[in-house]
This record gives structure tokens, sequence and C-alpha cells, in this order.
């Protein structure tokens, strides 16, 4: 099980995002973190990674700067900084808790595979440490930052009450209405939607013929009891997630279906290898 629970007021919070250092989701969730606790730490990407996913930086070095004592800008991808910053940033005591957000726009559904945010958040819970990702839904271009705001303090409170699993992090999105409006705070599971991501053809100002991939047409979910579903109510969505994307029921369908040779079997005593390879 993972350090939960925990005492709020005493506890290390590392903050980061994939909209980049200076969006303003990130300030938002800063100010959270700071309402619940002194030790607040900040690290994110110095420009935006949205659809980033758990990607690493592997073929180049990473610039690191400082912008305060505790707040730093990465150039590179969302899990790059959750993992600078457990382990070089951040002296002495690890993080008790990654907070990663807000983020400008929903992470629902099959968003969650895509999104960048999620991925910082599950980048933590591999390191062993409780995080949360927060996304703001948005319709067109209207944010409602003051709802992320006003909710997601108990939420945060709530969740670190309780006893996590090892390799379980939380997906929280906000509904696209005013705090006034909220339904309430609903768990469910991650949902699918009913359409697929759009893909555009179109011709650039030269003439030339481009391709845009783009959103997702409506957020229509298959089922209504699941992330898409809750929001749609106008409710708060917390669904827990993990990184472990076996399929039980499949797996125990195929026992049996290849089965090990015995120990010794003239089939094994056949092979030989040459350079390293089967002949």
């Amino acid at each position: 099980m993972l350090k939960l629970p925990f005492d709020l007021k005493k506890a290390r919070i590392l903050v980061t995002n994939d909209d980049g250092i200076h969006a303003p989701g990130l300030k938002v969730l800063e100010k959270i973190a700071k309402s619940l606790s002194t030790d607040v730490w900040v690290v994110a990407p110095e420009s935006e990674h949205s659809g980033a996913s758990h990607s690493l930086t592997l073929r180049r070095p990473l610039q690191i700067n400082r912008i305060t004592p505790r707040k730093f800008a990465v150039s590179g991808t969302p899990s790059d900084c959750t993992l600078i910053a457990v382990n070089h940033i951040i002296n002495g005591r690890r993080p008790d808790i990654v907070l990663s957000g807000v983020n400008r726009g929903a992470n629902l559904g099959e968003d969650v595979l895509y999104s960048g945010t999620v991925a910082a958040a599950m980048e933590g819970a591999m390191l062993g440490i409780p995080a949360i990702a927060f996304s703001q839904v948005r319709v067109k271009d209207k944010l409602h930052w003051e709802t992320a705001a006003a909710f997601a303090p108990q939420v945060i409170k709530k969740l670190v009450s309780l006893p996590w699993p090892k390799g379980v992090l939380m997906s929280v999105n906000f509904p696209p209405v005013a705090p006034k409006d909220v339904t309430g705070i609903e768990v469910g599971r991650q949902g699918r939607r009913m359409s697929h991501v759009e893909v555009v053809h179109a011709r650039d100002p030269f003439e030339r013929e481009v391709t845009w991939i783009g959103d997702f047409p409506t957020d229509e979910p298959e089922h209504p009891e699941t992330d898409l579903g809750i929001v749609l109510t106008r409710a708060v969505s917390v669904t827990p997630l993990h990184f472990d994307l076996t399929h039980g029921a499949m797996l125990r369908r195929m026992e049996g279906l290849f089965p090990k040779p015995k120990a010794g079997s003239a089939s094994k005593k056949k092979v030989r290898k040459t350079d390293g390879l089967p002949k």
C-alpha cells in the first residue's frame, strides 16, 4: 500500500503539468497546493506538451531553469518533470504526493491514454508516490478555473484520507460550469466515447495539402456511469487508474493456449546457436 492517509499540512507536494510552466491551470493548482501545505515544489515543462502521453526524453540532455527556490522549468516532457523532480531537483525527503494539472481541457475516457497531465501523475505512481491528475473540462474556449479552485481542495483531502494500493493514481475532471452549478462529486470508471478522433484534411496558405489530427466530435459516452457520463451531469468525476494494462478475463481465457515444453524435451536439445542466433 502507498503511504496513506497522511496529514496534508505536513506534506511535501510536487505540482506539475503538461501545459507548461506559464499555464493558468498550473497557477491554479499551485495556489491550491499552497493552501494545503507550506512545502510545495513546482516542476513543469518549459513549453506545452499536450498529448505527449508517457514519453521520456532519451536522446538529448535536458535543461533545468530555476525560477524561484522551489519552482523549476524543464526542457522536457511531463513525465521527465516528475522523474527529474523526485530523483534530482527535490533534495532530502521525497514528495508525499504529486498533483498534476490543472489541465486546459478534459482528460476523460480515451484521453487518459494520450494525456501528458495523466502521464505526469502516472510517473509519480510508478515511483511509489500517490498522485492525482486534475483537468478542467472546457466548452470551446470557455474555462471555469474557479470550479477547479473551489472543488480540488476537498477532493484532495478526501482522497488522501484513504489507503491506496500501489500503482494507483487518480484522475479528476471538473465540469464546464460555474461552481454554483456543480451537482456534486462522483466516483466512476474510465469510459469510452461513441465517436472517434477526427482527422481533418485541409490546405495551408500555400495551397499545400495538410492533415490535422483534431478532437473528439462529442463526449457522448458508451455507458453513462463513467467519467464521461458523470461530467455530462455537471458533477466532478473521480476515477482511480492504474498502469497495468493486462486484461484479466482474456488472460485467464488464454491459459493453456501455448503449452510449455517439458524440461529436457527433444525440441530444446535440437536448438544450436551460431553467433548468438538460433540456427
